[in-house]
């Protein structure tokens, strides 16, 4: 063929997708391709789907299915989890050309060599609980342009009775700790100044390899020259002990925010779930971070109408949710996932009961989220600036600071030098919406 092939990427799903989608295009970009939006006509289509619920699994049929409306003489590639799980299901569909399941993405371009030659589907799918080995990949540049996130760990051990994930990404492994530093010294040589350590379950991050741990590898990424901030993702509740946050505050690159998942205030409901902590023990772990940290940036995930959850657990959770008072809830309806014990658990809720139990905890964490971020008021934190945006006709730049809180500051005489990726220190005067803090630039440039 004359001229290059184009391929155009879609993410579903979480931030760990992200990156593999970014890793994904970078490999397919050195093999020779043009990188295009997924909106525009190309030549090959890759959707990397997700398999949280049946719901992504509904909208990752749907991104398939329209890529191949958008050009039907393209390649659609199918990636991820869903592909993983539903391997049968989609080759009965025969929607997508190629399936590529989790462990295989870093063979992309080889993959779609063969199929050019071969011309026939192509299903590249492995026994995910049996691998051991971590699928290395990298990048060296991202989506968002000031925040980098780094997926350092795969896979999970948990097996929450509601998640299909630890059968579509296996059991946990590691990315070795050179690759890792190479990785984020290779980012910040480019230029990012934040970086996100991201993972299916972030906190088993060594656990494989024997002779390193999470702890170990953000003291390591501190010293990398050129990263300003450290952030964390998903962390589980039993790793914030005494010991690990003490250490971990000397580390003043990370960022003091912290997502730690809860699913529920009751413990009954989180037994069901075969979540492996209590709520006395979440507590604690929240008391440890308060401890050593002012005003931490605490979020979590709620699962609401879990199945058997009656009206006397729902208010539990209620009232430790009240009592905790986190900066950030994210509410979710359950929502049945096919192949998980939950879906054959007796007592499944009616849709209106888990609509309304979810609008309480929605309102609540509206409530909370004002209430911590009205702390900022009169205060001055440096913000990292991320991309301009325009408010009643009014020009901002806008960006977040360490605790994650978004703060807009306007372009004035004196702040019209300001530009992507630059730390400012900014006074907070208000709100402009309910979503949004704003502020002066107290430096001048």
């Amino acid at each position: 063929m004359t001229g290059k092939r184009t391929a155009a990427f879609l993410t579903l799903g979480c931030k760990v997708n992200q990156y593999e989608t970014d890793a994904m295009a970078e490999l397919l970009e050195k093999a020779g391709y043009a990188i295009t939006d997924f909106k525009e006509k190309a030549d090959v289509y890759v959707i990397n789907t997700c398999s949280v619920t049946n719901m992504a699994d509904r909208k990752s049929r749907q991104m398939i299915k329209r890529a191949k409306k958008m050009n039907p003489d393209a390649v659609i590639a199918a990636a991820g989890c869903y592909v993983q799980a539903a391997e049968e299901e989609l080759i009965k569909q025969g929607t997508a050309d190629i399936l590529i399941g989790n462990n295989k993405k870093k063979e992309i371009a080889d993959i779609l060599d063969r199929y050019f030659e071969e011309k026939h589907n192509i299903s590249e799918i492995v026994d995910i609980a049996a691998e051991k080995e971590y699928e290395s990949m990298e990048i060296h540049k991202v989506s968002e342009h000031t925040r980098a996130y780094v997926k350092i760990q795969d896979g999970c051990n948990q097996f929450c009775s509601y998640c299909i994930i630890p059968y579509a990404r296996g059991r946990i492994r590691s990315k070795v700790p050179k690759e890792v530093l190479r990785e984020i010294q290779g980012l910040a040589d480019a230029g990012y100044k934040e970086v996100v350590l991201t993972g299916i379950h972030l906190s088993s991050y060594g656990k494989d390899l024997g002779d390193t741990n999470l702890l170990d590898i953000i003291r390591q990424v501190q010293k990398i020259d050129g990263i300003c901030r450290i952030r964390l993702g998903s962390l589980e509740p039993r790793i914030i002990t005494e010991e690990f946050v003490r250490e971990l505050v000397k580390c003043d690159k990370v960022c003091p925010h912290f997502h730690l998942s809860l699913q529920s205030g009751c413990d009954a409901t989180l037994k069901r779930m075969n979540r492996h902590y209590t709520t006395e023990e979440y507590r604690q772990a929240l008391d440890i971070l308060r401890r050593y940290y002012e005003h931490p940036a605490l979020t979590t995930d709620v699962i609401a109408g879990f199945v058997g959850e009656s009206e006397e657990e729902f208010e539990k959770t209620r009232e430790f949710l009240e009592e905790i008072n986190l900066y950030e809830m994210h509410i979710f309806k359950y929502s049945v996932r096919q192949g998980t014990r939950a879906a054959d658990m007796p007592g499944h809720l009616p849709e209106e009961v888990k609509t309304r139990r979810s609008a309480v905890l929605l309102e609540m964490a509206r409530a909370h989220k004002k209430q911590f971020e009205s702390w900022y008021l009169g205060r001055t934190e440096e913000i990292l600036l991320e991309e301009e945006v325009e408010i009643d006709g009014i020009k901002y730049m806008q960006g977040y600071t360490k605790r994650y809180v978004k703060v807009a500051v306007k372009i004035d005489d004196f702040s019209k030098k300001m530009r992507q990726n630059d730390i400012v220190v900014v006074q907070i005067r208000g709100f402009l919406d309910e979503n949004l803090l704003c502020g002066k630039v107290m430096i001048e440039f």
